[in-house]
């Protein structure tokens, strides 16, 4: 039996677009499987007709196996998996140059610290990802109640301050230059405006299913949020932001903005006190 599920990624928040929308949609296979049912083909098919075609670009397909067997095996498995789904989608009427990508990416390994649900995560390996890449939309400025881009004198406790350049690579908690020109910038506000207290607060994107935390590439620790948080935190004081008005927690992946990945590997600054 072969599973679906859609992933749905749009990228809007409240300063100007700068990266590509994405949808995606996973199907998933038993041990040793690459026939597409009938069923699913529907599903897939239904989702891309769904999907804006003046925007669509291009569609990859990837296909991937679990951890179980020869590495040669896996590759031509994962392979046959993302062909036959590329088979489908074409047959039932999706033009044949806009899939850019067809890859079998084959074995996906088990992370080290993963003890539990072993059988469950191998069936999430072994599938299709379709990615329909989209054209940026038209850039605009979209108001989310209380996210902000910066301090200022009427914030109130809950406000959040979401920063464009505040933004960290896959896996990677370190500060980069654009974060800490941005932090300067908070550092200074929160100098200014020293009756205000925050919560530094880490997100991740793209974690396994059976996963609310992702792995730090620097540490290889189930704490990047945290990790992303802490850093932050260290930075604001060396900035000479009283510790006392500041603490941190990592969120994992459970507040996620529902603006796209890229969007999700962030720190927000939320007011406490005032």
């Amino acid at each position: 039996m072969i599973k679906s599920s859609i992933a749905l990624v749009v990228f809007l928040i409240s300063f100007p677009l700068f990266a590509q929308e994405e949808l995606v949609q996973s199907i998933y296979f038993d041990t040793n499987k690459s026939d597409v049912e009938a069923r699913q083909t529907n599903l897939l098919v239904d989702f891309i007709k769904k999907t804006d075609s003046i925007r669509i670009e291009s569609i990859q397909i990837f296909g991937y196996c679990d951890d179980v067997g020869k590495d040669e095996y896996n590759r031509k498995l994962s392979t046959e998996r993302a062909e036959n789904v590329k088979s489908e989608i074409i047959a039932n009427g999706i033009r044949n140059k806009i899939i850019v990508t067809i890859e079998g990416k084959g074995r996906i390994l088990i992370e080290d610290d993963i003890v539990d649900n072993l059988p469950e995560v191998r069936s999430k390996n072994r599938r299709v990802d379709v990615v329909i890449n989209l054209l940026p939309i038209p850039e605009e400025d979209l108001k989310i109640p209380g996210v902000y881009a910066t301090f200022n004198k009427d914030n109130i406790v809950g406000d959040r301050i979401v920063l464009s350049d505040m933004l960290f690579e896959r896996g990677s908690s370190t500060l980069t230059v654009k974060c800490k020109n941005e932090l300067d910038k908070m550092a200074k506000l929160l100098n200014r405006y020293k009756n205000l207290h925050i919560e530094i607060q880490g997100h991740v994107c793209c974690t396994p299913p059976n996963h609310k935390e992702a792995i730090d590439k620097a540490t290889k620790k189930r704490k990047l949020s945290q990790n992303r948080a802490e850093n932050v935190y260290k930075y604001l004081i060396t900035k000479k932001v009283s510790k006392d008005r500041l603490t941190y927690k990592g969120y994992g992946n459970t507040v996620s903005l529902g603006k796209g990945p890229e969007l999700d590997r962030r720190v927000e600054l939320v007011i406490t006190k005032k």
